[in-house]
């Protein structure tokens, strides 16, 4: 066997999986977010490809392979060679053309499709790959969940109708729930934005794990949402009839939340006797939409908008963003601010924003959204745009308007789930699969068109299925592992029993290699320890570390009083049986 395993940690493993997998011989570091697989570690990736297929072709989809390497066109017609920013790797060849290494195939199924099919008699159809995909992370980390290069399982359904893309849909979610079930693999389903990805529904399959990086919203009903997906219930009307006319007041030096509640506590206490608060403020933020080009700007364009708050929250920008999306956007910086005088940094308010900004004679009003949490009817204190002047008493709906609502700011415990059952809670998660309604985004930007029944050239509905295999593989690692080293599920272990032959008897060693070869004739996936030379301590702590779910010790027991030690990976359920049962007992045990 090509195996060396190490006794102490890596240097730069940063979670269990990575210290494991390489400790265990069964990846090696290639390069950051780059990995050499061995022999196990294969044999592992290629058990849990063969559920995915098997369930995969349960549900009617057929397997295909593309090329890694890609032409930029493709991508360009789709405007994903833009919008995928720094993430795909891009490259030239000897005649200077444009290449990409995928990151994901949408572009090159539905090419496929089109190239081949031109009838709804042709439909409907799911193609699948299990395939090398490429993202030039930023920084790489936690081993194999995220790397630059990965194994990925994407699936890709074409339907005539909405309908039929729904019911592809959920014929691929049921298949995916199977998997991470025959896995042994914890998830949860959570509704998620569909991001670069474009189209309608999507839910991610998310693994609960302390490392992941994914924070999602639980609901006392069970339902989970990503938090960039989370919406804000609505949010019931305030009744303003008896909140005097708006009024500008001076507050000096109070560019910040806690300067201007200590400024209005000082100079302008409230007559209901508590002191004011930050709950109090409408906070307004300048961000940039970063637009990509069009027909009036070649080469894309930064718009300033203003997003209002309330004053005790923080923007969550990985929210806000998804709001934009395809675009990106990132604070205004003292440039973008120059070209609009009327916001006045600190004392920014929405009187010259807007719908009010044509009123108050701003040429083009900057674009003025508020957060979901802002009520109708409700009073705010907040800027007046001037220097060190703002208002009270400035009531959403009676003295000013925005142009729309947005998910702006960050969630807390304890805020109220879109389906109203109770307050949220958050757990993190690692995302190891991701569903989508494309609908028409691809077929559209790439004329996928078929002939209906009426003989009418009508676009494709599409659906999008992923599945992070080498993923997968690192977060069932994370998961079942204990002190002492992996803890296969037996469905993917490189092998379901490890045979560890002990001491210098030679009796010994013969009893072991009859009881592989009674296994293999059995159909079972056998390791045999047969090093000569090697103490049955390093021997057994070898066979924990690599975590196959049976071993069995053949050693001076068997020598002396005819019997093998068979026991669980854990050390459980041990028992000693004659060695001409021994082989029965272990299939028995599978």
């Amino acid at each position: 066997m090509f195996l060396r395993t190490l006794r102490e940690d890596p240097a730069d493993a940063d979670v269990d999986s990575a210290k494991l997998l390489q400790r265990a011989g069964y990846v090696r570091k290639a390069a950051p977010g780059i990995w050499t697989w061995l022999p196990l570690g294969l044999k592992v990736l290629n058990k849990i490809e063969a559920v995915i297929r098997e369930e995969m072709n349960g549900i009617g989809a057929q397997e295909v392979h593309f090329p890694a390497l890609l032409p930029r066109e493709p991508y360009e017609a789709t405007h994903r060679w833009e919008e995928y920013g720094e993430n795909l790797f891009r490259l030239k060849d000897r005649h200077d053309a444009d290449y990409l290494l995928a990151p994901t195939h949408e572009e090159m199924f539905t090419l496929l499709v089109k190239d081949m099919y031109s009838s709804y008699k042709d439909l409907p159809v799911t193609l699948y790959q299990i395939q090398t995909k490429y993202r030039d992370e930023f920084r790489p980390r936690a081993g194999l969940i995220r790397g630059r290069e990965f194994v990925m399982k994407d699936a890709y359904s074409f339907t005539i109708d909405e309908e039929g893309m729904r019911k592809a849909y959920m014929d691929e979610r049921g298949a995916y729930e199977r998997v991470f079930q025959r896995l042994d693999l914890p998830y949860v389903p959570v509704f998620a934005m569909s991001g670069p990805m474009g189209g309608s529904a999507s839910e991610e399959f998310l693994a609960p794990m302390p490392i992941g990086e994914d924070t999602f919203a639980l609901a006392p009903s069970g339902k989970a949402w990503n938090v960039e997906a989370l919406t804000t219930p609505a949010v019931p009307e305030v009744d303003c009839s008896a909140t005097p006319a708006a009024t500008k007041r001076p507050t000096p030096d109070a560019k910040t939340i806690e300067k201007m509640v200590t400024c209005a506590d000082a100079m302008y206490p409230r007559e209901d006797g508590r002191g004011w608060a930050a709950t109090d403020i409408l906070k307004n933020v300048a961000i940039v939409v970063k637009h990509t080009e069009d027909e009036e700007h070649p080469e894309g364009w930064r718009e300033v908008v203003v997003i209002g708050v309330p004053g005790d929250r923080q923007v969550d920008m990985k929210r806000l963003e998804a709001q934009f999306a395809p675009f990106e956007i990132e604070e205004a910086g003292e440039e973008d601010l120059k070209k609009h005088p009327e916001l006045v940094p600190g004392y920014i308010g929405p009187m010259v924003l807007g719908p009010q900004g044509k009123v108050a004679g701003v040429d083009e009003p900057v674009r003025y959204l508020v957060d979901a949490h802002i009520a109708r009817g409700s009073a705010w204190f907040t800027g007046a745009d001037e220097h060190e002047v703002d208002y009270y008493d400035l009531v959403y709906g009676r003295d000013f308007e925005a142009d729309g609502t947005v998910e702006a700011v960050e969630v807390r415990h304890g805020d109220m789930s879109p389906d109203g059952s109770g307050p949220l809670s958050f757990e993190r998660g690692v995302e190891i699969g991701q569903v989508f309604q494309l609908g028409l985004k691809y077929s559209k930007a790439l004329d996928l068109k078929v002939l209906d029944q009426n003989g009418k050239a009508v676009p494709v509905w599409m659906g999008c299925y992923g599945i992070g295999v080498s993923r997968v593989l690192a977060c069932i690692a994370e998961i079942h592992h204990d002190d002492k080293g992996l803890a296969w599920p037996s469905i993917i272990a490189p092998a379901q029993v490890h045979v560890v032959a002990t001491g210098k008897d030679e009796a010994a060693f013969d009893a072991a290699e009859k009881l592989v070869a009674e296994l293999e004739e059995r159909g079972i996936e056998v390791i045999y320890d047969d090093r000569r030379k090697v103490s049955p301590g390093v021997k057994f702590k070898d066979a924990e570390l690599i975590g196959v779910p049976l071993i069995a010790v053949v050693g001076r027991d068997t020598v002396n009083n005819g019997t093998i030690e068979v026991r669980d990976r854990n050390g459980e359920n041990s028992v000693a049986v004659p060695v001409a049962d021994a082989a029965a007992e272990i299939a028995g045990r599978l």
